[in-house]
């Protein structure tokens, strides 16, 4: 396989990078998480400016006509700098469903001004009894002339809060599992009978629970065909969970690379504790676990842009490793930093947290165990 990057891909990643260097330091990203929107306005407009919110999108939309291994180098990045800002409900979410599914004149309406960074999305793909199963949805939206109406709950709504306009996959008919019969809708956030209740989560980001008590809607804001919408919101959520693996891959080499230079730096006993082999083998353990994950997310981004039938595998095996893996380097990242490693004050907590977040996004270890032996 050939690992080495274009011309493109290599000025994308010295562009983010140098912007997480220079002008993404972690005093400013904590104000930015405490702000009431959760992150920068004027950051996410940066982010426009350069391009960055439109990569994922063809060229006939107005984008770059990135795919996943654009998107991991990104993420990775973003990682690194454990940016706050709305790339993932916005870009991922919301805007794969939009690229995929929506006629010109919805990509008109909400696609460009998502691309422009003019407004922000956000898409409702989990229930409360549903755990991690997309499928899994008890919200329904019965015909009303020629619109529907809506009823049900959403939890963990990435972005709720600052959302426009919300994406929300409802039952138009079928049971409760079944993969059939899901319709996604393009709902305005400020629709009679739509509740928000939005919250900050653990690792410094926003979301929120969504409550439809008889929500009408036209049939303008039908994306694709009616009853057909369940594999293009997997597929969003298997680019999604491939974007969170990239991030998390970015953040365990942050941390790895930070906990070994506190090991060189940190005096106890007279000398560095980077000289006791206990821990110099904790380190090397945690050295092999990134360089694992970042091999398998280099397979994973390369399948996914080659092959989409084995996407699905390829992303849980992922997915897994990260859960695994990833979380390991994290923990140890905390405990090597013995008392401050959990301080508010020092950035390893929130790596930490993030991460933690991370492992439960989109599915945990247990469940994409599951999944990839179901899809061998």
């Amino acid at each position: 396989m050939d690992f080495s990057l274009t011309e493109e891909q290599q000025m994308l990643v010295e562009s983010v990078s140098r912007f997480i260097d220079n002008d993404y330091d972690f005093e400013q990203r904590q104000k930015y998480a405490a702000s009431d929107a959760g992150f920068s306005r004027e950051m996410w407009q940066t982010f426009a400016e350069l391009g960055w919110t439109a990569v994922p999108f063809g060229e006939t939309d107005g984008g770059l006509g990135g795919g996943p291994v654009e998107l991991m180098l990104m993420m990775q990045e973003f990682g690194r700098g454990l940016v706050v800002e709305p790339f993932l409900p916005n870009i991922v979410l919301a805007g794969g469903v939009l690229r995929r599914l929506a006629t010109a004149e919805q990509k008109n309406r909400w696609l460009q001004p998502i691309m422009t960074g003019e407004l922000q999305a956000a898409l409702a793909f989990a229930e409360p009894q549903g755990r991690f199963n997309p499928a899994d949805i008890s919200t329904t939206a019965r015909r009303n002339g020629a619109g529907f109406v809506l009823d049900g709950r959403k939890n963990l709504v990435l972005n709720s809060g600052n959302a426009a306009v919300i994406i929300v996959p409802a039952r138009t008919s079928g049971e409760q599992k079944d993969r059939s019969g899901i319709t996604l809708f393009a709902v305005d956030s400020e629709s009679g009978g739509l509740t928000r209740n939005a919250y900050k989560t653990v690792d410094g980001h926003q979301a929120g629970e969504l409550i439809l008590q008889d929500v009408n809607v036209t049939s303008e804001s039908v994306l694709g065909k009616i009853g057909n919408g369940f594999e293009t919101l997997q597929t969003v959520i298997d680019e999604a969970t491939l974007a969170v693996c990239a991030e998390a891959v970015g953040i365990m080499r942050t941390m790895q690379d930070k906990t070994v230079e506190y090991a060189k730096n940190r005096v106890q006993f007279g000398v560095p504790i980077g000289t006791f082999q206990a821990l110099q083998h904790r380190l090397v353990d945690t050295l092999v676990a990134c360089e694992q994950t970042y091999s398998l997310l280099l397979w994973t981004a390369m399948v996914c842009d080659s092959d989409l039938t084995a996407a699905g595998k390829a992303i849980s095996a992922l997915k897994y490793q990260v859960g695994t893996a990833a979380l390991h380097v994290a923990r140890e990242a905390v405990q090597l930093h013995g008392g401050m490693g959990v301080t508010w004050e020092l950035d390893i907590a929130h790596y930490f947290k993030r991460m933690a977040a991370i492992e439960l996004l989109f599915g945990n270890a247990d469940y994409h165990l599951e999944r990839y032996v179901s899809l061998s």
